[in-house]
């Protein structure tokens, strides 16, 4: 391929971009310029795409790391981090250009770094909200405009909700993000934010159901949360100490149930979590929403190893494939652990595999295929984070030629519902047991 002059300038001067990631916040054109740099200057372990605009026009970039960018692998998980998608809070934004500058130079240096890179798939995207960061004019530590998008609407309570009916506007980079979800098999996430110090977990919101009577909403995987925000926490610098961003809040080893904090209609974490099969969690990265540059040195500093390892948790568990007659792939299978099942069944994607996160332990997994008889396997799961590959069980369901049509899951109010049936059949019961005891009487 014949190459000109002004080809190979603009390429040294991508590469020169990705080669200069300085500690200072990057706008729109310079963010965009470092991406496109890193890229140019790694391009078999990257792939830079951009999953929609946002009100304004800006392209949503997200990068992909790994062995095998540009395509789901079997049996390889995908991980993804978001940040900014509250434009004013910018801590979470440049520790992700800073977190893609280290996995990029540590390949085939680091060994950790390089198995991590080999056996997970990771998705980064910096800022959600472009718009609401370039109309940051003047940083703040606690609120400006630009914490909503160019329509003024906050991102963070714009989904479809779980617990009742979310009337807000779906905006551009919300469906940008939703359809990302559904396109891909992510299996763990997090979404960065700023004005707190602290990991929080899902659920925001929640119900009689979910137990938030009594101040907490409790996921089925509650113990993978608490494991998952500690993880963070315990291996930051300082999240860990609970000490919070004054002397009024505080947060336990610097974790807290979303719900227990504060209710939350619409938010990106429970979404993940109900309708996209992912496991996501919060981070709250500074007490001041948009801190002077010169404290973003420190910041990564406090930050590397947590954000490191929390990825490497999207290997705990168990996975594997569903496969019926003549090893094909069966896909929209019901796969879940007995005791968690979710109100949304997670199924297996279109290469019939399954990823379920769970602590070390003894599990029975259950896998269904609408219209045949359950499979169920009793697995012993060992944490497997260090070795960047959880168990592996398959199932194969030998009767099974045809491919399962399996109705989507619907974007509504499903723990509403379910606490409607549940107030339903408490008074059946109820009657039933005063019938039981004139029964008793009688005779």
């Amino acid at each position: 391929m014949r190459v000109v002059a002004g080809d190979v300038a603009g390429i040294l001067c991508l590469v020169s971009a990705a080669a200069a990631l300085d500690f200072k916040y990057h706008h729109a054109e310079e963010l965009e310029a470092y991406l496109k740099g890193v890229h140019a200057a790694y391009p078999s372990l990257t792939h830079l795409h951009s999953i929609g605009r946002s009100v304004e026009g800006r392209d949503l970039w997200v990068l992909v790391l790994g062995r095998f960018p540009t395509h789901h692998k079997i049996g390889i998980p995908e991980f993804k981090y978001v940040a900014n998608m509250h434009g004013d809070e910018t801590v979470g934004r440049e520790m992700l250009l800073h977190l893609i500058d280290f996995l990029v130079t540590s390949y085939r240096r680091d060994p950790v770094i390089t198995r991590l890179l080999n056996n997970t798939r990771i998705h980064i995207m910096p800022t959600m909200n472009p718009d609401g960061f370039e109309a940051t004019k003047v940083p703040d530590c606690y609120y400006t405009p630009g914490r909503y998008n160019k329509n003024r609407e906050d991102l963070n309570r714009n989904f479809p909700d779980a617990f009742e009916n979310n009337n807000a506007s779906i905006q551009p980079e919300t469906q940008a993000v939703m359809d990302w979800i559904k396109n891909e098999t992510f299996v763990l996430s997090a979404n960065l934010h700023g004005g707190a110090l602290v990991a929080s977990y899902t659920f925001d919101n929640g119900n009689s159901v979910t137990g938030s009577l009594k101040g907490y909403s409790r996921s089925p995987d509650d113990d993978v949360f608490i494991h998952l925000a500690k993880t963070y926490s315990f291996n930051h610098a300082s999240m860990y100490k609970g000490t919070g961003c004054d002397n009024r809040q505080t947060f336990p080893e610097g974790i807290t149930n979303g719900y227990s904090w504060y209710q939350l209609e619409g938010g990106m974490q429970d979404y993940n979590y109900i309708w996209g099969q992912c496991f996501e969690i919060t981070l709250e990265l500074s007490c001041c929403k948009y801190p002077p540059a010169n404290q973003l040195e420190k910041f990564w500093r406090d930050n590397k190893a947590a954000l490191i390892e929390y990825i490497k948790q999207v290997h705990l568990g168990v996975k594997g494939q569903v496969t019926g007659k003549n090893g094909t792939p069966i896909p929209n299978a019901i796969v879940e652990a007995k005791g968690r099942a979710h109100v949304c069944p997670y199924r297996t994607n279109q290469q019939g595999e399954y990823f379920l996160l769970l602590l070390p332990g003894t599990y029975v997994i259950n896998a269904t295929v609408p219209g045949y008889k359950s499979m169920l396997k009793t697995v012993e799961i060992p944490d497997n984070t260090g070795t960047f590959s959880a168990l592996k069980q398959d199932f194969f369901f030998s009767e099974v030629s045809v491919k399962p049509e399996a109705p989507s899951c619907p974007k509504t109010p499903l723990y509403q519902e379910l606490e409607r049936a549940s107030a339903a059949v408490k008074p059946t019961l109820h009657i039933l047991g005063l019938m039981t005891v004139m029964l008793v009487i009688f005779k």
